[in-house]
């Protein structure tokens, strides 16, 4: 009960703050992820050191993450290529809560769907119905991601864990470029961020976040 009040109390006070503060929002998100690359290589650098060769795994991640994010559907026309495509991303969101160093707001965003996605959580905490249908949608493929994908990343993890992290990486690199075209996933798109929008205090609020999450984990531990 205490989850599903947060979530959605941050649902609405989150597509509040994009609608007005996109690009700082956006700038903080820039901070949180490009922050967080170099904590999951030291975490992992003992899977890292002398794979060198690996790096083409990286360099897939980044390549994968600019198609999906250049040629995504989420906003274009077609409902049933909409519903098939929010049905795999949410299979592969969910995916976030065995991969190091990325969430699933991350994936989202590599998608284009975090903001339709949060936007359609507002609407339907408002009653509007309109928007069940595609969250049903995601709500099916969160499911099938559960029992069937998670298991698939765990097994690359332990067999191939050098791999995965180098294109785990790669997707957190490449996701820098799906943060700075957010705002053109909005209802009303706007431009893709740009060194005029780019706010250096959030983004360096990102890093200060990380850094308190680092300290609290190590006093935990």
């Amino acid at each position: 009960v205490g989850w599903v009040i947060g979530f959605c109390m941050s649902v609405l006070i989150l597509s509040s703050l994009f609608e007005v503060h996109i690009y700082r929002i956006s700038s903080l998100f820039l901070g949180l992820t490009l922050f967080a690359i170099p904590m999951v290589i030291r975490e992992e650098k003992e899977v890292l050191k002398d794979r060198y060769g690996n790096i083409v795994f990286t360099l897939i991640g980044v390549l994968v993450v600019f198609c999906i994010t250049y040629f995504n559907p989420s906003g274009g026309e077609g409902i049933s290529v909409l519903v098939v495509y929010v049905f795999f991303t949410a299979m592969i969101a969910i995916t976030a809560m065995v991969l190091p160093g990325i969430s699933g707001s991350t994936l989202l965003l590599i998608f284009g769907l975090y903001v339709p996605i949060i936007g359609a959580v507002k609407e339907f905490l408002h009653m509007n119905m309109d928007y069940f249908p595609i969250l049903m949608v995601f709500g099916l493929g969160v499911v099938t991601g559960i029992v069937g994908i998670i298991k698939i990343i765990k097994m690359c993890l332990e067999r191939y864990r050098s791999q995965t992290i180098y294109t785990i990486i790669g997707l957190m690199t490449g996701s820098l470029y799906a943060i700075t075209m957010g705002p053109t996933t909005l209802d009303v798109p706007r431009a893709p961020m740009s060194p005029s929008t780019f706010s250096i205090l959030f983004f360096l609020l990102g890093g200060v976040i990380l850094a308190g999450l680092e300290f609290l984990k190590a006093r935990l531990d």
